[in-house]
């Protein structure tokens, strides 16, 4: 199955997920009223998420005469890739880290913290910032926007659902299932969203990866980077990122331990950094 395939089946899995509870709440009018909300939340993904996930951190458009470095590295990139080129954003934080987002490659952005610009090298940066664009080429921002947005949609409807059930709501179109079904539901659909949501984050991370790695030619440099960021983000981790985002990131912000890390939204960096050996070893360089 292509990872196209994939991930319109795993949105698909996500809208399926809103309409049960929808009609778990309100029978056949929740079940309208969910489809709707799966529409307008959609709408809004396309249309106004990155603008929200760059005010969320503050970022600061830049030309080239505020961040020569950076500026030059997309600009290089993007006319490499044939991609527009995109708006240079830089995050006032110190833990090092970057994302791109935007609808399409016509209305993308690259944002970057401080940090990043301070700890890694020109190669090391370069191979981050091509890992990015490969997101934007990948139009990866928007659909990982709307699987967030639609994840975000149940975990509110689950709760919904939990005081429908405390106080003797649900649908009356059917037999009731009883309390202990209804709280099953409500356990379990947010936690199955999540897990669809990560899946499409990571199994697109890779694919980043691989073709950040061609754009550059550095599969090592981009290893590197990894592994840096890595190390810095356990030593620093990003004080105000939030977990509807931090799927963005090229490596994940939030630090876990223990449970917490099933549910992170980027696969194990050791593996990335492996495969990345492993492609060099096969002729890049």
């Amino acid at each position: 199955m292509s990872n196209g395939m994939k991930t319109a089946l795993l949105l698909g899995l996500l809208t399926g997920l809103l309409l049960f509870i929808g009609d778990a709440l309100g029978g056949e009018s929740g079940l309208y009223v969910a489809f709707a909300f799966s529409l307008l939340l959609n709408a809004g993904s396309y249309w106004f998420s990155s603008s929200i996930v760059l005010a969320s951190y503050r970022a600061r458009e830049v030309t080239e005469s505020d961040s020569p470095r950076l500026f030059g590295i997309v600009r290089r990139l993007a006319t490499q890739a044939s991609l527009p080129m995109p708006r240079v954003y830089i995050i006032p934080q110190e833990t090092p880290n970057a994302f791109a987002t935007g609808r399409d490659p016509g209305h993308a952005a690259v944002a970057a913290t401080e940090g990043i610009l301070r700890i890694l090298s020109d190669d090391e940066l370069e191979a981050v910032i091509a890992h990015e664009l490969s997101h934007v080429q990948h139009r990866d921002i928007l659909i990982s926007s709307v699987a967030a947005a639609l994840a975000g949609a149940i975990t509110i409807l689950g709760r919904s659902a939990m005081y429908a059930t405390m106080f003797g709501g649900g649908s009356r179109d059917r037999g009731n299932s009883g309390p202990g079904g209804g709280f099953l539901m409500i356990i379990l659909a947010p936690i199955a969203a999540m897990l669809i949501q990560l899946a499409v984050s990571r199994s697109r991370e890779y694919s980043a990866d691989e073709a950040g790695a061609e754009l550059s030619h550095r599969p090592l440099s981009l290893a590197n980077a990894l592994r840096k960021l890595e190390k810095a983000s356990e030593e620093l981790p990003m004080t105000n990122a939030g977990t509807a985002t931090a799927h963005l990131f090229i490596v994940n912000p939030l630090r876990g331990q223990g449970f917490a890390r099933l549910f992170s939204t980027h696969p194990p960096t050791a593996e990335r950094i492996a495969r990345l050996e492993q492609m060099a070893m096969g002729g890049s360089r």
